[in-house]
Protein backbone atom coordinates (compact mmCIF):
# COMPACT_ATOMS: atom_id res chain seq x y z
CA UNK A 1 0.00 0.00 0.00
CA UNK A 2 2.82 2.14 1.17
CA UNK A 3 4.71 2.12 -2.49
CA UNK A 4 1.47 2.58 -4.53
CA UNK A 5 0.85 5.78 -2.60
CA UNK A 6 3.86 7.00 -3.00
CA UNK A 7 3.71 6.38 -6.70
CA UNK A 8 0.55 7.98 -6.56
CA UNK A 9 1.95 10.51 -5.23
CA UNK A 10 4.76 10.91 -7.37
CA UNK A 11 2.83 10.54 -10.56
CA UNK A 12 0.14 13.08 -9.75
CA UNK A 13 1.32 16.09 -11.82
CA UNK A 14 2.19 13.61 -15.40
CA UNK A 15 -0.39 11.19 -14.94
CA UNK A 16 -3.67 12.12 -13.04
CA UNK A 17 -5.21 8.79 -14.19
CA UNK A 18 -2.36 6.43 -13.13
CA UNK A 19 -2.11 7.85 -10.22
CA UNK A 20 -6.05 7.29 -9.25
CA UNK A 21 -5.56 3.86 -10.47
CA UNK A 22 -2.69 3.26 -7.93
CA UNK A 23 -4.67 4.94 -5.46
CA UNK A 24 -7.53 2.97 -5.69
CA UNK A 25 -5.47 -0.22 -6.09
CA UNK A 26 -3.82 0.53 -2.53
CA UNK A 27 -7.76 1.46 -1.09
CA UNK A 28 -8.69 -2.24 -2.41
CA UNK A 29 -5.50 -4.28 -0.95
CA UNK A 30 -6.49 -2.22 2.63
CA UNK A 31 -10.50 -3.31 2.06
CA UNK A 32 -10.09 -6.36 0.55
CA UNK A 33 -7.32 -8.03 3.64
CA UNK A 34 -8.95 -6.00 6.02
CA UNK A 35 -5.79 -3.94 7.05
CA UNK A 36 -6.24 -0.23 8.41
CA UNK A 37 -4.23 1.98 6.27
CA UNK A 38 -1.83 4.15 8.56
CA UNK A 39 -2.56 7.73 9.35
CA UNK A 40 -0.82 8.75 7.13
CA UNK A 41 -2.17 6.92 3.76
CA UNK A 42 -5.47 7.97 5.06
CA UNK A 43 -4.82 11.72 4.85
CA UNK A 44 -4.47 11.79 0.59
CA UNK A 45 -8.31 10.15 0.39
CA UNK A 46 -10.98 12.85 0.56
CA UNK A 47 -13.54 12.18 3.22
CA UNK A 48 -16.63 12.67 1.46
CA UNK A 49 -16.34 11.29 -2.48
CA UNK A 50 -13.51 8.84 -1.42
CA UNK A 51 -11.05 9.93 -4.41
CA UNK A 52 -7.28 10.34 -4.91
CA UNK A 53 -6.22 14.20 -3.43
CA UNK A 54 -2.64 14.92 -3.81
CA UNK A 55 -1.91 18.03 -2.05
CA UNK A 56 -1.40 20.93 -4.72
CA UNK A 57 -2.84 18.96 -7.85
CA UNK A 58 -6.48 18.59 -6.95
CA UNK A 59 -7.12 19.75 -3.94
CA UNK A 60 -6.09 23.03 -1.22
CA UNK A 61 -4.21 22.84 1.73
CA UNK A 62 -4.57 26.08 3.66
CA UNK A 63 -3.74 26.87 7.62
CA UNK A 64 -6.24 27.94 9.81
CA UNK A 65 -6.72 31.46 11.25
CA UNK A 66 -8.94 30.62 14.06
CA UNK A 67 -7.77 30.14 17.83
CA UNK A 68 -7.75 26.59 17.11
CA UNK A 69 -4.87 25.69 15.24
CA UNK A 70 -6.16 23.70 11.92
CA UNK A 71 -5.42 22.90 8.49
CA UNK A 72 -8.29 22.97 5.87
CA UNK A 73 -8.01 20.41 3.00
CA UNK A 74 -10.88 21.48 -0.15
CA UNK A 75 -11.14 19.03 -2.55
CA UNK A 76 -11.44 19.77 -5.99
CA UNK A 77 -12.91 17.16 -7.13
CA UNK A 78 -16.12 17.44 -4.99
CA UNK A 79 -15.37 20.92 -3.16
CA UNK A 80 -15.80 19.16 0.39
CA UNK A 81 -13.30 21.08 3.02
CA UNK A 82 -12.22 19.58 5.95
CA UNK A 83 -10.63 20.50 8.97
CA UNK A 84 -6.89 18.82 10.75
CA UNK A 85 -6.32 19.62 14.01
CA UNK A 86 -3.03 20.45 14.63
CA UNK A 87 -1.97 19.51 18.47
CA UNK A 88 0.66 21.99 20.19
Amino acid sequence: MQILIKNAISNARTDPELSQRQALLARRISTRHKIRMPYELRMVFCKKCKSFIAPGVNSRIRLGRASVKSIRISCYLCGHTYRKIISQ
